[in-house]
């Protein structure tokens, strides 16, 4: 199967999507199944994993519904809130869903680069532990060294890092490649953590080539092995800078020198694998 790891849909209607600037065409709009069911056949997807956009358990119960309907949609990665122990709840009865795959707290916008340390939200990463559920880590380079230390505590955690950790492609400079690349490599020797390739091409500028991106890419490959590496689109994020073909065929750009087994496990192996799709 050819998996796409990561994709979203949602209806801005809804009301739970702070991020989402009211004024941007591309993004404040709803994205539902119809939209995205052409653009993955045309590249021969089989399923995809969608994840959450919002920060409520609503949202993920409007992602199950969505799952319910589209046989393709093969897992979701939803939502609870860290801060309430009481969400413990919530996620038993989730983790009763067969498509119901983890949960992913929104780090990349919470003020408090330590708040995944707190002693008080410990309980969620030792539920998920429990519960066998996978953790998707959002964040930004800043985050490398907490992460590493996160991923130590908590050892027998299912983890994929969302997005290579969102290197910031667009500003391609040697201290900051080297920056990220050593933290990134940190967390690739001192976890068993798979990784997204996803979602590259909204860091980098208008107009990115593939070779903007290879160094990245390249690293992530060499870092964490196919077997540990899944593509994802980011869509409709991902049109911020490319339509979903536009990003496929980078992605089949840069994996043209690896081989068929390699190439197998990144788009779909690795993915299915680890949300045991």
């Amino acid at each position: 199967m050819k998996i796409d790891a990561h994709q979203h849909f949602w209806h801005p209607a809804r009301g739970d999507y702070g991020w989402m600037p009211k004024d941007n065409p591309t993004l404040s709009r709803p994205y539902t199944p119809a939209d995205l069911a052409p653009q993955i056949a045309a590249a021969g997807i089989d399923g995809t994993v969608l994840v959450q956009a919002a920060p409520s358990i609503e949202e993920t119960e409007y992602m199950l519904g969505i799952a319910d309907s589209s046989p393709w949609v093969m897992g979701v990665v939803g939502w609870i809130d860290f801060e309430k122990p009481t969400d413990l709840a919530h996620l038993k009865r989730l983790a009763q869903h067969p498509k119901f795959k983890g949960v992913r707290p929104m780090i990349q916008d919470i003020p408090d680069d330590n708040w995944m340390l707190r002693d008080d939200i410990g309980w969620a990463f030792r539920a998920l532990c429990d519960l066998g559920l996978r953790f998707d880590a959002l964040g930004f380079p800043r985050h490398l060294a907490n992460f590493r230390t996160l991923f130590k505590r908590y050892p027998d955690l299912q983890i994929v890092i969302d997005h290579c950790m969102k290197p910031q492609i667009r500003e391609h400079s040697a201290d900051h490649l080297r920056f990220w690349s050593e933290g990134i490599s940190r967390l690739a020797d001192d976890s068993a953590a798979c990784v997204k390739f996803s979602a590259l091409i909204t860091e980098a500028n208008e107009g990115w080539t593939a070779e903007d991106l290879r160094p990245y890419t390249d690293h992530i490959f060499a870092a964490f092995g196919p077997e540990r590496v899944m593509w994802g689109s980011d869509w409709p994020v991902c049109r911020l800078r490319g339509e979903y073909a536009d990003w496929h065929a980078a992605a089949q750009t840069l994996t043209a020198h690896l081989s068929d087994v390699d190439r197998a496990l990144i788009f779909g192996g690795t993915a299915s694998g680890f949300y045991g799709l």
